[in-house]
């Protein structure tokens, strides 16, 4: 039998059906998400100057999260993939915590952490509670933990003989990670940054419960997306959230694309 043939037995026909019923699923409602409104009504919803505001926080907000994401993300993805030491199973399973956590439950501890004496005293020098540090915050304490697991799968599968290699030749540890490692696991940088950056784009518990939703101040486009609805203003609604979309398959096609040309 043929490899197509094999392609086209009961099984994988099976499998086919099942994630195309997915697919057409989700197609669905991004076609009647889009069709709701007429471009033009859209374009006027998105030039309202308080979502011009949270447009820019956000592109602001997202791009420093993921930057300080990455920062996080190699050193400890690079431990958590090199060093063998007691406990390193309950270190990985504390860094998922904000990922299995709920995201209202993850604003409420932030909350409550910077109403104890050690978060006041944080916030004489820098205030976090309904600031835009606070939407920084909370955006980077969901985001960094998609990044560290992004960046721990990074070296799990990059071979560490090129770095052993360097040593012999007379390198630290250091410079060999710095000259080696780093420049092999580029992509999966790219890609650890680009995960941080689409998921601050969408979270919106932490950030309501921590940060607040006041406009024309801490408001970005999860929480205008809930203000508009809020009102029964559905047509900006439906405008902020076509963008989110439309930010989310970009950066999905951009780590599709260094996936494969880099």
């Amino acid at each position: 039998m043929s490899s197509f043939a094999k392609r086209l037995s009961p099984f994988w026909l099976s499998l086919g059906v099942v994630a195309g019923l997915y697919l057409f699923f989700l197609v669905a409602m991004l076609t009647a998400t889009a069709s709701y409104s007429s471009p033009g009504k859209l374009v006027e919803a998105l030039g309202k100057r308080e979502i011009q505001h949270s447009i820019v926080l956000s592109l602001i907000t997202c791009t420093v999260t993921a930057l300080l994401s990455l920062l996080l993300a190699v050193p400890v993805g690079y431990l958590l993939a090199r060093a063998r030491f007691p406990g390193k199973h309950w270190l990985e399973a504390a860094l998922d915590i904000p990922i299995v956590l709920p995201p209202m439950v993850m604003g409420l501890c932030l909350l409550i952490l910077f109403q104890t004496p050690f978060g006041q005293v944080i916030e004489r020098f820098v205030p976090f509670t309904y600031t835009v540090f606070g939407v920084v915050l909370a955006q980077f304490t969901i985001g960094a933990a998609f990044a560290v697991r992004t960046m721990r799968h990074t070296f799990d599968h990059l071979s560490a003989r090129p770095e052993d290699v360097a040593m012999t030749l007379g390198c630290t540890r250091s410079q060999a990670v710095w000259r080696v490692t780093l420049p092999a696991a580029r992509r999966g940088m790219f890609a650890a940054a680009s995960v941080a950056w689409a998921r601050s784009l969408g979270e919106f518990g932490p950030i309501l419960v921590f940060a607040g939703a006041t406009r024309m101040k801490t408001e970005v486009l999860p929480t205008t997306v809930w203000l508009e609805l809020s009102v029964g203003n559905l047509e900006a609604a439906v405008a902020v959230s076509l963008l989110m979309v439309l930010c989310a398959m970009v950066v999905l096609a951009a780590v599709k694309w260094v996936g494969e040309e880099v």
